[in-house]
């Protein structure tokens, strides 16, 4: 590994976080803490900004008290298995991922989950696992390298007081639309009565950080009104974020296409592109695409926390804070994102030790999240929509 990459894993935090909790911290593989300074000296061009992304990638970490836990994730929901032909990583995150995963090896006991998991995806090959996650929507993914393209951010843009509309979740989408936040963009957060941000039921400083300074609004488009006052906030929009398969938002009436016709700049964030129905979060996606250390016996251990994330995010606000020169749909997916910062052929080799590895570390929120649905009424008057 060369002197910055490994630098700048040291500096990130992420480092840190990855190894065994007995053990010494890791240097993870590519250059992943670089790409993250490259994306926060492109924003800091657009609008003066000044932030290290490298430790943007360990952030959450730092409120969550997070640590490196080898085969299973920081955060704990996800594991890495070996399956007949090489590993996988499998998330167990949501409420529903045990009756998922049950159906996923054909209806094993919840209580003996765990073990009757790790023994089906010992027997099968990853392209079994891959298929079957696909069609139940479980966030698994067998490791083994994909062919993406992911944009390059180009001529800094400013994005002061141009109004995004944030319908993402969790932490990529929404440290997008923080970091458009504070270049001073006007964001507005859009949830729906049945579907509201997981992450607020998360660390609550963590959500703050990100959320401080946004407007929330609450729209049901099962209802007609609410359904018009929604079409209506998007065409005022000038950025689009949001992280859903696209006949979700299709189904609310909305069209990227159209937006970017118009001239908007719509930043979709998927786990494995808009062309794909499967789901991924940080921790597999990353792991799966090859964001993966190897301990002292060549086994794989995770990189620092949910990391495709934050460097999703990242560079997704840097596209963003692009010139495009007309209406663009920025295709981000996580999977491409962090196939870009590892070299091929995959490392196998015992990884580094980062002996220079620093905690991570955690920025104070601005102010505090608004609750959901607190600023609908002014945010539609504001902009002339009726409000229902």
């Amino acid at each position: 590994m060369d002197e910055t990459a490994a630098r700048d894993w040291a500096e990130s935090g992420a480092a840190w976080l990855t190894g065994h909790p007995d053990g010494p911290p890791l240097l993870p593989p590519g250059n992943a803490a670089t790409w993250a300074r490259r994306m926060t000296d492109h924003i800091e061009a657009a609008s003066g900004v000044d932030l290290d992304g490298a430790t943007l990638l360990s952030e959450r970490a730092a409120f969550t008290g997070a640590r490196r836990h080898g085969a299973c994730s920081a955060g704990g929901a996800c594991r890495l298995l070996p399956t007949l032909d090489g590993w996988a990583a499998v998330s167990n995150a949501r409420p529903d991922d045990p009756m998922l995963l049950s159906a996923l090896i054909s209806g094993a006991p919840d209580e003996n989950l765990d073990n009757a998991l790790a023994d089906w995806v010992r027997a099968h090959p990853g392209a079994e696992l891959d298929e079957r996650a696909g069609l139940l929507s479980v966030a698994a993914s067998s490791c083994m390298p994909r062919a993406f393209t992911v944009p390059e951010p180009g001529q800094p843009r400013p994005v002061e007081d141009l109004l995004v509309v944030d319908f993402s979740a969790l932490w990529a989408g929404p440290l997008c639309g923080h970091l458009l936040a504070l270049a001073g963009a006007r964001v507005v957060k859009v949830e729906t009565p049945q579907r509201p941000d997981g992450a607020r039921y998360g660390n609550k400083d963590f959500y703050d950080l990100l959320h401080g300074g946004t407007r929330s609004v609450v729209l049901d488009p099962r209802e007609p009104a609410q359904r018009r006052a929604l079409q209506a906030l998007v065409a005022k929009a000038d950025i689009v974020i949001e992280a859903s398969r696209p006949r979700a938002l299709a189904g609310f009436g909305l069209d990227a296409a159209e937006f970017v016709a118009n001239g908007g700049t719509w930043v979709s964030i998927t786990a494995w592109g808009r062309d794909s129905d499967r789901v991924g979060f940080g921790d597999d996606v990353a792991a799966a695409s090859g964001l993966i250390a190897r301990d002292g016996s060549g086994l794989p251990v995770f990189c620092g926390d949910a990391i495709a994330d934050p460097l999703t995010g990242l560079t997704a606000a840097a596209l963003a804070m692009s010139d495009p020169g007309r209406g663009v749909l920025w295709e981000v997916p996580m999977a491409g994102v962090v196939s870009a910062t590892v070299p091929e052929p995959w490392p196998v080799a015992p990884s580094e030790t980062a002996w220079d590895a620093v905690p991570p570390v955690a920025r104070k929120p601005l102010s505090a999240a608004p609750a959901p649905g607190a600023d609908t009424a002014e945010v539609l008057s504001s902009l002339r929509i009726p409000v229902p």
